[in-house]
């Protein structure tokens, strides 16, 4: 990694993770493998962000803890890349198990659970759901028909989430990057 540790991926020790690599790689990742309008890739950094607003906007009584789990929902893609859900379940149960790994690790650095309760993993999945429909209707250019048969019926119209327009828009990289890092220490828990 830039930071200068050696990530073990079949075996990784939460002391080997760092918030910049995370932030760096995943604000160079680009969702929908680029497929997007705008200027600049959407990358899994935004994402992550943007999951974070809908699971708070779906839940306002989720404290920084849970928030926290909701950013850091993808973070094993820094060094993973991001593959589409049925690549992943074409793939087998390996890679899973290896991201499955990865992302404890990242929640144990971080002072969190190595996993999260099963009403938050609830609620991020749906969070997630809803963020790739509005990504797929608003960046890679499907239709809301298809959008819903893909993703199902967000109960949540993007425009409604506080903040949609600057949300949507694609970052730079240096923004996605600095603005993942800020909404992590916004989060951040006490020692």
């Amino acid at each position: 990694m830039l930071s200068g540790r050696r990530l073990d991926l079949l075996d990784p020790s939460p002391l080997d993770v760092e918030l910049s690599d995370i932030a760096h790689g995943l604000a160079r990742v680009a969702r929908w493998n680029g497929q997007t309008r705008g200027d600049y890739a959407f990358s899994v950094a935004q994402h992550s962000v943007l999951v974070l607003e809908i699971a708070a906007n779906l839940d306002p009584d989720v404290d920084d803890r849970g928030r926290l789990y909701a950013l850091l929902h993808d973070a094993p893609e820094y060094v993973m890349g991001d593959i589409i859900s049925p690549f992943k379940a074409a793939m087998g149960g390996n890679y899973k198990d290896v991201e499955a790994r990865l992302l404890g690790a990242i929640h144990i650095r971080f002072g969190l659970g190595a996993q999260r309760p099963a009403a938050l993993t609830k609620l991020i999945k749906r969070a997630d759901r809803e963020a790739a429909f509005i990504e797929a209707v608003n960046l890679a250019g499907f239709a809301p028909e298809e959008a819903r048969k893909y993703f199902g019926e967000p109960s949540l119209a993007g425009f409604d989430l506080p903040g949609f327009d600057r949300l949507i828009r694609p970052w730079p990289t240096q923004e996605a990057h600095d603005r993942f890092i800020a909404t992590f220490e916004s989060l951040t828990l006490p020692a």
